[in-house]
């Protein structure tokens, strides 16, 4: 049954190649993104606010909900994940699965090349910073591995249900932008979509404000780069789980790194 207010499926503007961005770099099946212009169905402007605000809420929960552990900070990176896709549901119905597709192996690959790719913008780009403006540690990943081995387990865990929950707050928005600019201000696709990747990438730095101690190069600069790689990861796939697959990846080898370091500093002592 077709919830109240949604409209049937069908595109809002039929789309030709000079549309797409070409086979490089978009999915050569002509998958397309969810939402924005009517397939699977249209979200009015109202119910993307809804869903806008839910990714507030969730991001407010994670925050400042108390959590002096690892193994209970599980539980508000669960919610940073379930308020605002739980908001997709209601506005969307069960369409709300349409940002995930099956993960075939060219989607592993795919998560791969994309976290490597991150590395190297995050880095390179990260060098420049550090030599222009002072720059702060993330001290999640400065302090992996100072606790037991079942608190590193959790780190793992929750950080990886954190960076589902990153891309489900930084992708809605980014589909709300596409579908503001496309079906509203009929924008061409290509503008559009360049448009909402610079505001989601915006977004997703300022979300990182608190990390970085206020760091506003440090936010915008280098960690909204990395939504360049990420966020190509669903430009390509139209797939939330190669987005989330990439940067699981990105930050667990980050991760990695400091456990390693902070046990070889271990043996040492």
């Amino acid at each position: 049954m077709t919830s109240v207010g949604f409209s049937e499926p069908g595109r809002i503007r039929p789309l030709t190649d000079r549309d797409r961005f070409g086979r490089v770099i978009e999915r050569p099946d002509g998958a397309d993104f969810p939402f924005y212009d009517g397939v699977p169905i249209e979200l009015a402007v109202w119910r993307w606010v809804v869903v806008w605000a839910a990714c507030i809420a969730g991001y407010l929960v994670l925050t400042f909900f108390p959590q002096p552990g690892n193994l209970v900070a599980i539980v508000p990176r669960t919610l940073f994940v379930a308020i605002p896709l739980a908001a997709l549901a209601l506005v969307g119905g069960r369409h709300w699965t349409a940002l995930f597709r099956r993960v075939g192996r060219r989607d592993l690959l795919a998560m791969a090349y994309f976290a490597l790719l991150n590395i190297v913008i995050t880095f390179t780009v990260g060098a420049i910073v550090s030599m222009l403006f002072p720059v702060h540690p993330n001290t999640t990943i400065a302090a992996a591995g100072e606790a037991g081995s079942l608190d590193v387990v959790a780190l793992y865990v929750g950080s990886g249900i954190q960076l589902v929950g990153e891309e489900v707050f930084t992708l809605l928005p980014f589909l709300a932008v596409l579908h503001l600019l496309f079906a509203k201000a009929r924008l061409s696709r290509k503008a559009a979509v360049l448009l909402a990747w610079v505001a989601s990438a915006l977004w997703f730095g300022a979300a990182h404000l608190p990390t970085y101690d206020w760091n506003v190069a440090q936010a915008f600069l280098v960690i909204g780069s990395a939504r360049i790689a990420f966020t190509l990861a669903f430009i390509r796939t139209k797939n939330l789980w190669v987005a989330a697959g990439a940067h699981i990846l990105n930050d667990w080898v980050l991760l990695t790194v400091a456990v390693a370091g902070l046990a070889g500093a271990s043996a040492l002592t």
